[in-house]
């Protein structure tokens, strides 16, 4: 045992460990409460004074919704997250705007109604509204939920679905949905060998009713 190494590795977890609770926004008290130690014995664990047992970061992880796998990793959480948000806000909401007002736009248009017919009762001016069609003022959320009613449209309609917002949010429904399965069929999508399989459904699922049943009496022919 290299107790250099050793004592390294223990800074190393110290700081992730730490890194892990402020991007939860998560006191020492509330950290040290979850995994059942003194917050004398946590803040030591942050400092690298002392090292945290196995079970005690699986609880951390639990806690605070993490990866378990941030704490053998070499990026910090913070880091993660100003990685993630390299992007232009100004510009990001700006564009968003102008693709909320286009729909707002070609669904008054689509229903034949004049700026007029729309605004009223939604404490807007015609000139408003066009401006908000034109994405040069934003719209508050309450009244696009009122429109897009109005329209007999879906507010996901409205949503971000290719820029940095609309995927993250994509991956964490498509999380979501995961978790909702059965334990046997997300044990069975775990596992890299089984990705085959899961391919070959996906082929399938995209084939027409005919294709398919073309499949199926083949095979049963060949087992016939």
């Amino acid at each position: 045992m290299n107790p250099l190494a050793i004592t390294i590795r223990t800074k190393k977890i110290g700081v992730l460990v730490r890194d892990a609770r402020l991007s939860a926004n998560k006191s020492v008290k509330e950290c040290a409460a979850a995994i059942n130690v003194s917050e004398a014995d946590f803040e030591a664990y942050e400092l690298g004074e002392k090292a945290p047992s196995l079970p005690e970061v699986e609880l951390l992880a639990y806690y605070l919704d993490i990866p378990l796998d941030h704490f053998w990793g070499n990026t910090a959480l913070s880091e993660k997250s100003m990685a993630g948000n390299s992007f232009d806000v100004e510009q990001l909401v700006g564009i968003r705007q102008k693709l909320i007002g286009v729909t707002l736009r070609q669904a008054r248009e689509q229903a034949h109604l004049s700026l007029q017919d729309v605004t009223d009762g939604t404490g807007l001016t015609p000139e408003e509204l066009e401006a908000v069609e034109f994405g040069q003022r934003p719209i508050s959320l309450p009244l696009l939920e009122y429109l897009s009613s109005y329209f007999n449209l879906l507010i996901s309609e409205f949503q971000d679905k290719h820029g940095p917002v609309g995927t993250k949010t994509e991956q964490q429904r498509t999380i979501q949905d995961f978790l909702t399965l059965p334990p046997d069929i997300q044990a069975f999508v775990a596992k890299p060998i089984n990705r085959p399989y899961l391919e070959l459904a996906q082929r399938l699922s995209e084939m027409s009713v005919e294709k398919l049943r073309a499949v199926g009496e083949g095979i049963l022919e060949i087992t016939l």
